[in-house]
């Protein structure tokens, strides 16, 4: 590895930096409350490579019709409104693209190159917040049917992303991801058991810190205007209440339980569980955002005719034998 723009340290250096920070990490996945872990992970990371502005939370891809959603989030250096000025021009943004079609790999804005000229939007985006350098993984968060993802940025006047810091910044952002899901499987074996696309966990206050796709779009559905990040405002009165049953818009029934400090909300349903393996609801989530069989092989790891395989078997165990009526079951499960 070439010297570190931030220390000129060696290889040794390097790798003893890691060890350090990896530590760290296990530590507060440990000891730190869910509602602050992630932020404390990402100074850690901070300090094993320095960033101005950090973004993080879950994204839907998005489909032929709708481009990808960001549904909750956390940052440092940024402004409130930032991830919903994203929302707005998501759809345009080519680094975002290329990040959720290459998960698991970390990019940086020199590796979107080529003819692509960036949109006037994205531009006027970035120059309003700042940005210049960016780096970001993104990553299946599993059985959720959304993606994690971990974006940091530096302004015109620092130096860009090195080599040595991408490598360092996509293995700790692997065990984040990691310790991440493993504190979610705890708390989600505290609480009743539900799918993770119908789940979600709130704090007191109503911020979000875990919302699966399916109660997302139900939410979203059920309350126009609703941005995510914290639960719409008929949730969060009901939330002192818990546990309880509520009915949001017309059709949105939810539970609302105690999950120690938090709130675990999920959507009611005959289903204990879904009737379809993990793998075969993921491959039918995507393919009901309206991605191709070759975009979900790519994103799942699989060929397009396991794909196909799994969605025949959605189809019949879910009694459909349309897209529309698939995307109705997926949503009312």
């Amino acid at each position: 590895m070439p010297p570190s723009a931030t220390g000129g340290r060696g290889p040794a250096d390097a790798l003893r930096a890691l060890s350090r920070s990896l530590l760290a990490l296990a530590r507060g996945a440990q000891q730190a409350p869910p509602q602050d872990m992630l932020h404390q992970a990402l100074q850690t990371l901070r300090e094993l490579v320095p960033f101005d502005a950090a973004w993080w939370g879950e994204v839907s891809a998005g489909d032929v019709h709708t481009g990808p959603r960001n549904w909750l989030h956390g940052s440092i250096g940024l402004s409130q409104s930032f991830a919903q000025e994203w929302n707005e021009l998501s759809a345009v943004d080519e680094f975002a693209r290329q990040s959720m079609t290459r998960l698991g790999v970390v990019i940086r804005e020199r590796d979107v190159v080529g003819d692509i000229v960036e949109h006037p939007e994205v531009v006027a985006f970035s120059q309003r917040h700042g940005l210049y350098h960016c780096m970001a993984l993104t990553a299946e968060l599993p059985h959720s049917g959304l993606m994690f993802f971990v974006s940091v940025y530096r302004p015109q006047a620092r130096s860009e992303f090195t080599d040595e810091e991408t490598v360092l910044f996509g293995e700790f952002v692997v065990h984040l991801l990691q310790h991440w899901h493993h504190v979610l499987q705890r708390l989600q074996s505290e609480s009743a058991s539900r799918p993770w696309d119908s789940f979600a966990l709130a704090e007191p206050s109503g911020e979000l810190l875990f919302a699966g796709l399916r109660i997302s779009m139900a939410l979203g559905e059920a309350c126009p205007g609703w941005t995510g990040t914290r639960v719409p405002l008929e949730v969060l009165q009901a939330l002192p209440r818990a546990p309880c049953s509520l009915l949001v818009g017309k059709s949105c029934r939810l539970r609302l339980e105690p999950c120690g400090p938090l709130v675990a909300v999920s959507m009611a349903s005959r289903h204990q569980k879904s009737p379809l393996a993990p793998r075969e609801l993921s491959a039918a989530m995507l393919y009901a955002q309206g991605r191709s069989h070759k975009d979900i092989a790519a994103t799942l790891g699989l060929t397009p005719a396991t794909v196909r395989t799994y969605l025949r078997t959605a189809y019949a165990v879910l009694g459909v034998n349309n897209k529309l009526a698939l995307v109705a079951a997926l949503r009312n499960g």
